[in-house]
This record gives C-alpha cells, sequence and structure tokens, in this order.
C-alpha cells in the first residue's frame, strides 16, 4: 500500500506537470490508450467472455460514470493543488456508503452515519466556503469522487461474477471508448515528450493498481486502509518540493478528518462481517 500510494501520487504529479498544455480529456484518453497495452495478457480471456444483458448494462454503465470522473479530474488537477485533489478523493468510500444504502440496500448505523456526517465536516475544512474563493476545480473534484463511487459500487456488483482481471480489462476498454468522442473534440497535437508522459501516468497508474491488489490479498482492509493516508503526506510534499504549492493546514486537517472517518466504516464493516461470519469447525464442535 505504501508503493500504491506512491505511485498514485506518481500519477497526480505527472499529470500538473502537463500544465493544461493537453486538454482534460485528451490527456485522460491517452492515458487509457497507453493502458491497453498492459492488458494484453487478458486478451484470450475477453475474447471468450460472454456477457448478459444485466452485467453488458452494468459494464456500460460503469464506463460512463469512470470516463466523467476521469475527465473531471485531469480537469481538477490542471486547477487545484494535490493536496486538495488527494484529500478531496478521500470522499470516494463516504459516497461508496451512502450509495450502498439505496442501491443495494444496506442499513446504516447511528455510528456510521455520525462517521459519514464527519467525513463531510471534513469536506468543508477542505473548501471552506464563504472564507475563500472556491475554484471550478474543487467542484469537479466532488463532481470525480462522487462519479468514482458509482464506479466502485458497481465493480463490488460484478466482481463476485467475474476476475478481477477482467473487470479491470473492461473498464479500460469502456472508457477508452467513452473518451474517445470528448477527446476528438478538443484535439490538440502533444508533443513528444508530453506524450512521453503520459505513457508514464499509464506506467504508474498500472502499477499502484497491481500493488494494491498485491496489498488486497496479502490483508484485510483495516490493516491497508491506513497507509492511503500517506498520499497525502506524499502529496503536500511533492506540492510544496515541486510545484510551489503552500502547505495548506486546513486541507491536511481536513484530509486528516475525512480519512479518520473513512477508517471508521472500514472498521464497522469489518466488524459487521466478522459477527455475521458462519462459526468455524472449531466453534462448532
Amino acid at each position: 500500500m505504501v508503493v500504491t500510494g506512491l505511485c498514485f501520487v506518481g500519477v497526480t504529479a505527472l499529470v500538473k506537470l502537463l500544465a493544461g498544455r493537453v486538454p482534460a480529456a485528451e490527456s485522460a484518453f491517452l492515458r487509457y490508450v497507453f493502458g491497453l497495452v498492459f492488458l494484453l495478457p487478458a486478451w484470450r480471456s475477453l475474447a471468450a467472455l460472454r456477457l448478459s444483458k444485466r452485467q453488458l448494462g452494468l459494464v456500460t454503465l460503469r464506463g460512463a460514470a469512470q470516463t466523467a470522473g476521469v475527465i473531471c479530474w485531469f480537469f481538477a488537477m490542471t486547477r487545484i493543488p494535490i493536496a486538495e485533489v488527494t484529500a478531496m478523493n478521500y470522499l470516494t468510500p463516504v459516497y461508496v456508503t451512502i450509495l450502498a444504502v439505496f442501491v443495494l440496500g444496506e442499513r446504516l448505523a447511528m455510528r456510521r452515519i455520525m462517521a459519514i456526517v464527519v467525513a463531510l465536516g471534513g469536506a468543508l475544512l477542505i473548501l471552506r466556503p464563504g472564507f475563500r474563493e472556491l475554484d471550478p476545480g474543487h467542484f469537479a473534484m466532488l463532481g470525480t469522487a462522487l462519479l468514482f463511487s458509482v464506479s466502485y459500487l458497481i465493480a463490488k456488483i460484478i466482481s463476485g461474477e467475474m476476475s478481477a482481471a477482467v473487470v479491470v480489462a473492461l473498464l479500460s476498454i469502456t472508457v477508452t471508448i467513452g473518451l474517445f468522442p470528448f477527446a476528438l473534440n478538443v484535439w490538440v497535437t502533444p508533443s513528444w515528450g508530453d506524450l512521453g508522459i503520459l505513457f508514464l501516468v499509464a506506467c504508474f497508474a498500472t502499477g499502484g493498481h497491481y500493488a494494491m491488489t498485491l496489498a488486497f490479498a496479502a490483508a484485510p482492509v483495516t490493516v491497508t486502509q491506513p497507509v492511503t493516508f500517506l498520499q497525502l503526506v506524499w502529496s503536500v510534499l511533492v506540492g510544496a518540493l515541486f510545484f510551489a504549492e503552500p502547505v495548506d493546514p486546513w486541507v491536511v486537517m481536513g484530509g486528516a478528518i475525512i480519512m479518520g472517518a473513512v477508517l471508521f466504516i472500514t472498521w464497522r464493516e469489518a466488524v459487521l462481517k466478522r459477527r455475521v461470519a458462519p462459526a468455524g469447525p472449531e466453534a462448532q464442535s
């Protein structure tokens, strides 16, 4: 998870390095095109795949949500500091928890409701509406977190029906297709240097997802989730050292509050799963 955080911060730093020279939709499209190279090992599984009408609808909806979220994220990266992007991205699991109530019929205990309220309070600390002028990038990140939560919730639904490699491959393919018309509409010819940066973005993103998969396989989420807070630390350092972005204590505090709420929600889910788990042989003997 430490490597995962470093990879994802590398992604944000490289996108920031583009400095808006390549439009957000085009940058996102090229990043996913380069990312398709890493899907070649899964082509046999994809060729043999037969989706039901329901699965096709879910995959398409996920691709659409992820496409819009990626465009918003790339846009936000050109407008607001790296630390703010990272901190606001922590809202995604909070949105997932809320959406699960309406989509999956999950119930929220009062303690988890309070954790959500605390997380939203952390977001207000970051944004501080009324105390500073909000940038369109802030609203883009709010939309990004919501759209990504829709994508993750659908992934949760279909992950039990197909392999992880196929789920990731289908997402990459649908997002690449979804981004194409938006990229075409704003297309500018990128330099070789910018293409190199976007290829590195694809490499870091793929490496981050692979490292995250290894971490999830090696330890429970309650162990791996706290380490994700290091992403905010790396983001603050990278923003300050390489992009001259001042360290905003309100952003750090707001991110810490959101992450604390996410950790509580994660811990509660783990506790509830242990309670409903069937008794093992030792308990039955």
